[in-house]
């Protein structure tokens, strides 16, 4: 092929990765319960789709760009970094759809869209090469995680947890407004890559803004409660926010945007030792769960802290193979338990001893999943960890051995998993059951499809890190120079957690009463940001009744008086004029009655009229429901795509 085909080719690839699966996804959530029937052969068409999108994108390397907003335009672009995270998320995508159509769900059409309009998002999110494009994606993506993590709505419990998610997410993302803010105000323009070029001190409010927004979703102190709260979710949608799609992109927004963090100099020492605390402190806390899909979250929260860590000491290979080992590992993991969970009707640990030996190949991928997780050699896990961690000691000796307790963690919280579910069930086993839902004391043989593949995944990813592939990855990322893990720590690293699976079959998992509870996160969040802004928007509800709504009464009252008057003035001025007039002629009084009826009163009548069916038409979008609310988001983002859409066909020609 010659160059023309290939960038041609490229970019339509590319265009087919981010608009296919939004319009399906939108066509199925408008179309509803009429979809049902066909959501998911839709569904895995589309994902299977994207999946041969994102490998020619990732060869053929394309970028457009079209006008969008004034003075920025609506881009996207495939460098090293974004053509090993975009096949990722995609065939993560396609695993977790195939598991969701095995396991069945209510409203098929409107779980299968989402979930797609949700992957269009990432997509967006890693080839982004705008800040409003980012801003675009990223708020995409937070709501229908807010959609999803609520999905089964008629269970108050549910919608409070998307709620819970969204708000704490929500408030994450005010952070990229004011690095959009901050990059405009100091001549940076919007480019995702002249942000680290922006002067003093607007690069320094552009990185604060970053990072926020980073932390928040990626679940990194001290936002990790939200991840607690998402667990009310089903499980597909616990294993794809979690692996490689929302939380994933917290971390790689700042191994795309290490160079700003760099530069300002704090930034990258923030992002570093916020990392490594969440790896350690989150890493206690899933250590202390009873509940599985808990421990999952709370290692997720940890797991990504790895990936912080990376961008902030410069580890660009070693963040973004950590960042795909991960992704299908934590995948694995999670549809394990979900399968369980169905299966059993409960996720707690206790209830789970002997569910491995069961149904062994669940089992068998679970104990992959759970020693690459532990860092067990040579399985995925173990050498990304490393490698990151080799660059954290040329650092600071302090950041390495924060990071190396919280790898022995990891090996505690993953060992207590897997022994537990190896163990002999208890003889009271069934009286545990179907505590969270009618188990159906089976698990398909579709279901096991995708543990296989992401089992595989789990299995072989670490080659990313090591040699020669290894090589061939820091070349795609211009990471030649990074520091590498020495046998001893790649051996050193092996053993250690050897030894803490040891431990822990032999003494327990450690607990620990101020872990259970998520640090009480929440609860210092409710206390220090909740319950202030629920007191302010107290008070300011009562200005709003003393000051604003009574000047608004104060105004109908005069409106009315005033209408009273006209009205009396027409009853008593122009009727009188009219009588007057008919004395002196009939058909000149009845023509003016006429005028007077069909006139004055007329208009009068159709204006009110008019301002009544407007009102009503007013009425109906303001139910108070948030789930209607982004409905009718929804529905503009459509109008939006289709318009974007018409703006390319042009270019395109």
């Amino acid at each position: 092929m010659n160059d023309a085909t290939v960038s041609t080719l490229g970019v339509a690839a590319l265009w087919l990765l981010v608009t296919l699966p939004a319009l399906a996804g939108i066509a199925l959530c408008l179309t509803g319960r009429r979809a049902n029937l066909v959501a998911v052969p839709v569904s895995l068409g589309t994902a299977g789709f994207t999946v041969a999108a994102a490998f020619v994108i990732a060869s053929f390397r394309p970028s457009v760009e079209v006008p969008f907003l004034a003075g920025a335009s609506f881009g996207l672009a495939v460098d090293g970094l974004s053509a090993l995270i975009v096949p990722t998320v995609a065939v993560i995508t396609l695993m977790v759809l195939v598991f969701a159509a095995a396991e069945g769900t209510e409203s098929p059409a409107r779980f299968h869209g989402l979930m797609l309009i949700f992957a269009a998002a990432v997509a967006v999110t890693a080839t982004a090469t705008t800040l409003p494009t980012l801003l675009f994606a990223w708020e995409i993506m937070g709501a229908m995680s807010y959609a999803l993590i609520g999905f089964h709505w008629r269970e108050d419990h549910r919608v409070g947890a998307g709620l819970t998610a969204f708000i704490t997410t929500r408030f994450g993302d005010l952070g990229l407004y004011l690095a959009a803010g901050a990059a405009l105000a100091g001549g940076a323009g919007l480019g995702i890559a002249d942000l680290a070029a922006a002067p003093s001190p607007w690069r320094h409010l552009i990185a604060a803004g970053i990072l926020m927004a980073a932390f928040g979703k990626a679940a990194q102190l001290p936002f990790s409660f939200w991840l607690s709260r998402a667990m009310e979710g089903p499980s597909p949608v616990s294993a794809l926010l979690h692996s490689a799609a929302m939380v994933a992109m917290g971390g790689y927004l700042l191994l795309r945007l290490a160079p700003l963090l760099e530069v300002t100099g704090w930034a990258a020492t923030t992002a570093a030792w916020v990392g490594a605390l969440t790896a350690l402190l989150l890493g206690a806390v899933a250590v202390t769960q009873t509940d599985l899909k808990q421990l999952l979250a709370a290692s997720t929260a940890a797991q990504l802290g790895f990936v912080v860590l990376a961008a902030g000491v410069g580890s660009m290979a070693g963040g973004t193979t950590h960042l795909i080992a991960h992704a299908s590992t934590k995948a694995l993991l999670f549809l394990a338990a979900g399968a369980w969970l169905a299966a059993l009707g409960t996720k707690q640990l206790p209830a789970l001893r002997g569910a491995a030996r069961r149904w062994p190949l669940v089992g068998v991928t679970f104990a992959v999943g759970a020693l690459s997780l532990a860092g067990i050699a040579p399985l995925a896990l173990w050498a990304t960890k490393d490698q990151l961690l080799a660059a954290a000691l040329e650092t600071s000796t302090a950041l390495y051995v924060v990071g190396l307790a919280a790898a022995a963690l990891a090996a505690a919280y993953a060992g207590k998993a897997l022994i537990i579910v190896w163990s002999h069930p208890l003889a009271n086993a069934r009286d545990e059951y179907d505590t969270e839902q009618r188990g159906t004391r089976h698990i398909g043989a579709w279901k096991r499809v995708p543990l296989t593949v992401l089992a595989a995944g789990a299995a072989l990813l670490g080659v990313l890190t090591l040699p020669p592939v290894g090589d061939w990855v820091r070349g795609v990322l211009g990471a030649e120079s990074e520091p590498r893990p020495g046998m001893l720590e790649l051996v050193g690293s092996t053993l250690l957690a050897l030894l803490v699976l040891g431990l822990v079959a032999w003494k327990g998992a450690p607990r620990s009463s101020w872990a259970a509870n998520w640090l009480g996160l929440e609860q210092m969040t409710r206390v220090m940001v909740v319950d202030p802004l629920l007191l302010l928007s107290k008070r300011l509800a009562r200005f709003d009744d003393a000051v604003l709504d009574r000047g608004i009464h104060v105004a109908a009252r005069a409106v009315m008086l005033g209408a009273r008057r006209l009205g009396r003035f027409d009853d008593h001025g122009l009727d009188a004029a009219v009588t007057a007039a008919a004395r002196g002629s009939i058909v000149t009084g009845s023509a003016a009655a006429r005028a007077d009826t069909d006139g004055v009163d007329a208009a009068v009548e159709a204006i009110a009229g008019t301002a009544r069916r407007f009102g009503v038409i007013a009425r109906r979008p303001q139910t108070g429901q948030l789930h209607q609310y982004y409905a009718q988001i929804t529905v503009v983002l459509a109008v939006a795509v289709i318009l974007l859409l018409v703006l390319l066909l042009p270019v395109m020609r």
